[in-house]
C-alpha cells in the first residue's frame, strides 16, 4: 500500500484529542496543531473522495470553521511574535501601543476559538472516529467511494492536476505569490501521505516555499494592522521600519518558489507534455515519480 494509514488517521486523532481537552487560553502550540491538523485532514478527505459522503462532508464543514477560527488566534500569535522584536529608535510608544492592541485580538479571538469547539466537539468527535474508520477501509479496499479510483490513484491524480497547477500563471507577484502558497501547501500534503516520501527534498524545498511566502504575508498583515491601530502622523517610523522588513521577506519568498518552479515545474509546457519528454529521457522528474510511486 502506497498509502500511511497511520498519516491520514493522525490529523483526525489530534482534532478530537485537542477537542477533549484545550487550555484555557489555548496555546500557540494547540493551536498550531490544530490549524496543520485540519488541513490534512481536508486533503486527505478530499483526495481519497470520502467528502461525497454526508458523514465527512459534515465532518469538514466543522473542521473548516474551527481551522478559521484558530487561523485568527494564530495570526495574533506571529503577529506578537514579530512586533517584539521591532525596535526603533526613539518610537517605542507605537511598538507598545501595537502589542497592546494585538494582545486585546488575541483574546477575543481565543474566547471565540474555545465557545466553537465546545459547540461542535459533541457531533465532531464521533464523526472524526466514523472518518477514521471508513479511510482505513478504503485503503484496504473494503470500501470504495462512488465513481471513484482506487485511494491511491486518486491521490496520484490529485498531485498530478496540483502540480499542473502550479506551473501557472506564468509570472508570480504580490497579487497572487500568496494564493499560491495554498495550492504549494496542499502538494506538500498529499505528497507526505505516502508511507515512504520517494522525493523528501522535493516535500523540504515545497515546506521552505510555504514557510516564505507565508512569512512575508504575515508582515504585510502587521503593516495593515499597525496601519490601522496606530494614530502616528505624518508618517510612522515603526510603520516604514515593518515596510523595509516585509519588501525583504518577499524578495525572499519569490526567489525560492521561482527557484522550485524552474526545478520541479515546467512553466512553458503542459503536464502531458511533461510526463511524455520525462518518460522519453528514461528519468521521470520528482514529481512524477512521486506520483508513480503513490499509485503503485
Amino acid at each position: 500500500m502506497a498509502l500511511d494509514i497511520n498519516k491520514i488517521q493522525k490529523p483526525m486523532r489530534k482534532i478530537s484529542k485537542l477537542l477533549n481537552k484545550i487550555s484555557n487560553p489555548p496555546t500557540p502550540e494547540e493551536v498550531h496543531d490544530l490549524r496543520t491538523s485540519s488541513r490534512k485532514l481536508e486533503a486527505s478527505v478530499q483526495a481519497l473522495s470520502l467528502d461525497s459522503r454526508g458523514n465527512e462532508r459534515r465532518v469538514l464543514k466543522h473542521v473548516g470553521r474551527l481551522r478559521k477560527r484558530a487561523g485568527r488566534v494564530r495570526d495574533m500569535d506571529v503577529l506578537i511574535g514579530y512586533a517584539s522584536t521591532i525596535r526603533v529608535d526613539g518610537d517605542d510608544d507605537c511598538r507598545v501601543q501595537l502589542l497592546a492592541h494585538l494582545g486585546a485580538k488575541r483574546d477575543k479571538n481565543a474566547n471565540n476559538l474555545r465557545a466553537a469547539m465546545r459547540q461542535y466537539a459533541p457531533r465532531l468527535r464521533p464523526r472524526l472516529k466514523r472518518s477514521s474508520v471508513r479511510a482505513k477501509k478504503v485503503l484496504d479496499g473494503r470500501s470504495k467511494p462512488a465513481n471513484a479510483k482506487p485511494a491511491p490513484a486518486e491521490v496520484a491524480a490529485s498531485v498530478l492536476q496540483l502540480s499542473s497547477d502550479l506551473a501557472s500563471p506564468k509570472r508570480l507577484g504580490r497579487a497572487n505569490l500568496h494564493p499560491y502558497r495554498l495550492k504549494v501547501k496542499e502538494l506538500r500534503n498529499l505528497l507526505q501521505m505516502a508511507d515512504n516520501s520517494t522525493q523528501p527534498a522535493l516535500v523540504d524545498q515545497l515546506g521552505e516555499v510555504k514557510d516564505a511566502i507565508g512569512e512575508w504575508h504575515d508582515w504585510e498583515e502587521l503593516i495593515a494592522v499597525a496601519t490601522d491601530a496606530l494614530d502616528h502622523k505624518p508618517i510612522c517610523p515603526l510603520v516604514s521600519q515593518l515596510k523595509r522588513i516585509s519588501n525583504t521577506k518577499y524578495e525572499h519568498a519569490l526567489t525560492l518558489t521561482e527557484n522550485m518552479r524552474k526545478k520541479y515545474l515546467d512553466t512553458s509546457k503542459n503536464q502531458k507534455k511533461c510526463a511524455l519528454s520525462a518518460r522519453a529521457n528514461g528519468a521521470a522528474g520528482p514529481i512524477l515519480a512521486a506520483t508513480q510511486a503513490l499509485a503503485a
